[in-house]
């Protein structure tokens, strides 16, 4: 009985030694670096809240310049089941509907963060409010995925991809959980 215990300690030390003899990063340099990552990551956020702000406000000018001039925007679901998007704007058309002031609100909700380097995705919903249009759907929700790539040193709005919605509703409460 004896034998067979000190075997299976024996064995779990010679498992385990591996794992507890390695060198660990200090801690300083492991919060150095998700310190400058989230310090990043929230540049991104602050980026992403005002360029939707400018949207609003119709300043074309300010979103020209932040937006690349390869800028992708694919506009509803319907391509992630095998089907066509709603509409898809190139920046010319995209500055279009910053210039017509079509939205009330663009709400930024649940934004997420993925770092990349130069590269960032975000991924999360904005709810929005038309100016025009049947006032049954004067507010909608849409779920999204959009890239931005740091050129230059200056963070540039490069694609945005609808992945649910729009879900419209007459009120922004008929819109909050969809």
């Amino acid at each position: 009985m004896f034998r067979p215990i000190c075997l299976r300690v024996g064995i779990a030390a010679v498992l385990a030694y591996p794992a507890f003899s390695q060198t660990k990063p200090s801690i300083a340099a492991a919060d150095v670096k998700s310190g400058t990552q989230d310090a990043t990551a929230a540049e991104v956020l602050a980026f992403e809240r005002a360029m939707e702000a400018a949207v609003v406000r119709g300043d074309v000018a300010y979103v020209e310049r932040v937006s690349a001039p390869d800028l992708s925007f694919t506009h509803g679901d319907g391509w992630t089941t095998g089907g066509k998007p709603l509409l898809v704007d190139d920046r010319a058309s995209f500055l279009k509907r910053v210039a017509n002031k079509q939205y009330n609100a663009r709400d930024l909700d649940s934004v997420k963060v993925e770092m990349h380097g130069d590269i960032a995705i975000t991924y999360g919903r904005y709810v929005a409010q038309n100016r025009t249009g049947n006032p049954e759907q004067s507010w909608f929700s849409v779920w999204f995925e959009r890239v931005y790539q740091r050129r230059n040193g200056q963070w540039l709005y490069v694609s945005h991809r609808t992945v649910h919605g729009p879900t419209y509703g007459p009120t922004r409460d008929s819109v909050k959980d969809k």
